[in-house]
């Protein structure tokens, strides 16, 4: 997959996330892929996933499936 370019990307964080707090994560979407970025390390990279991926591992996060038991 390709990566997309951070500069077409409108960046998102949670709005539970602390403020101007560079303590998470953000996610930008893009045609054909869902980005994300680590908050304190913005020109670190990005992790790309389909859109198919992110809609299953948000499915997961409101099952609980990666609580710790």
């Amino acid at each position: 997959m390709t990566t997309p370019k951070p500069a077409h990307i409108a960046w998102r964080k949670s709005s539970r996330s602390s403020g101007g707090a560079n303590n998470c994560v953000e996610v930008g979407f893009a045609a054909a892929a869902v980005a994300v970025r680590d908050t304190k390390d913005r020109a670190g990279g990005t992790l790309a996933v389909s859109p198919g991926a992110w809609s299953s591992f948000l499915t997961g996060l409101k099952r609980g499936a990666f609580n710790r038991r």
